[in-house]
């Protein structure tokens, strides 16, 4: 049987994903990566002045200063997804007005999904991110009250799931990755895990 090329290239090292992303896990399982996840909360601010994808670098970078204590053939995986809407940055929302409000603005109009990945190891960090364009048809009141009442999109940044029923009835047209939207560029992680231990 032939083995999967990056679960092999992976064999000597350990993998730490520090997400409690059920999305994020699910596209590690799917590349067929061993990993164990490790969570170390940070304040997720950033500098007022940073812009699109800076501010995904800036957080995902964050995210891996908590940890320390890697050694020599750890590799620390931290992620940060953004809605990037009219030179704002869209982040999770609090309750069911902000989520209202949220999608009111995307309604009819295109935004950016931006992922940063940072991959950190004892002696080095690589920062990738991808963007990827949505356009949203007009979404009714209606049509953004059940979504956010039935699906309370709180983990969520810009308020949606592209995988959701928002996603399923509202997105209609997409230029980049889908996986990336999702809240992985798992084509970015392959390609980059595969550059640093292949």
């Amino acid at each position: 049987m032939t083995n999967n090329p990056l679960k092999v290239a992976l064999t000597p090292y350990r993998i730490i994903l520090a997400s409690g992303s059920p999305r994020r896990k699910q596209f590690f399982e799917e590349l067929g990566i061993d990993y164990e996840i490790r969570i170390s909360p940070v304040k997720e601010e950033y500098p007022q002045e940073l812009k699109g994808s800076d501010i995904a670098v800036y957080l995902a970078e964050l995210k891996s200063s908590a940890f320390t204590t890697l050694k020599e053939k750890d590799i620390l995986i931290t992620a940060d997804t953004i809605v990037w809407h009219k030179d704002t940055s869209l982040a999770k929302p609090e309750d069911n007005n902000e989520a209202f409000q949220m999608l009111q603005q995307l309604s009819n109009d295109w935004h950016d999904v931006i992922t940063a990945v940072c991959f950190t190891t004892a002696n080095n960090k690589r920062t990738v991110y991808a963007k990827t364009r949505v356009k949203f048809k007009p979404l009714t009141k209606e049509e953004i009250r059940f979504y956010v009442e039935t699906c309370k999109p709180y983990d969520k940044a810009g308020a949606y799931g592209i995988q959701d029923w928002i996603g399923i009835i509202g997105i209609e047209e997409i230029q980049g990755s889908y996986a990336n939207v999702v809240g992985l560029p798992a084509h970015l992680v392959y390609k980059t895990l595969m550059s640093m231990v292949g």
